[in-house]
């Protein structure tokens, strides 16, 4: 157990605490969520830093860090959809968790076969992922600050997101396309 990985477990224990202070009936709980899904972005940047930084990289961090991304992501994106159910939020949030799993069930049967480094992640990926944090952050808060329409500045950087989303998704398609066409990588025993 190191820095890294504590702080991926912090995360992780977020969850729970993200999900009671979204649904507290006190005013103010919307701008504390924002607050903690803050956090764990901000974390998320930490432990990867920490971790090559201090030399602590670990395949226990290394399996962990890209799950807790994902369950804070999907499930700020669930609470958002629950808390405003139109189809304009409601889409985009469908885009991003259906593309995190198709990416997922990617990587995972790449590493299967041996070729994880194909589908390795992208500078796109990370813009894709900044552009959703703040985009999440922005529409948890959504009250207007400083006079900045923050909701809408949150919907913008959804949309943002999501076209980032949809064409990382394409390059690592693309990257996996001639190993996922090849016929030398069928597993009969499947």
């Amino acid at each position: 157990m190191n820095i890294p990985t504590l702080l991926t477990l912090l995360r992780i224990a977020l969850i729970p605490v993200f999900v009671v202070v979204f649904y507290l009936p006190y005013e103010g709980m919307r701008a504390a969520a924002a607050l903690i899904f803050s956090i764990a972005a901000i974390t998320d940047w930490l432990d990867g830093y920490l971790a090559r930084r201090l030399d602590q990289a670990s395949a226990l961090g290394a399996f962990l860090d890209p799950v807790a991304d994902k369950l804070m992501v999907a499930m700020a994106l669930v609470l958002l959809v629950q808390a405003e159910p139109t189809p304009w939020l409601a889409i985009p949030a469908a885009i991003i968790v259906c593309r995190e799993i198709a990416v997922s069930a990617l990587r995972e049967w790449m590493a299967e076969i041996g070729e994880r480094a194909q589908v390795a992640v992208s500078e796109i990926g990370k813009f894709k992922t900044t552009a959703q944090m703040f985009s999440i952050i922005f529409l948890l808060y959504h009250t207007p600050l400083m006079g900045l329409p923050i909701r809408a500045i949150g919907f913008i950087l959804l949309y943002i997101a999501v076209g980032l989303t949809l064409w990382s998704m394409l390059l690592y398609i693309h990257a996996a396309w001639p190993i996922l066409t090849s016929k030398d990588n069928i597993n009969p025993k499947k």
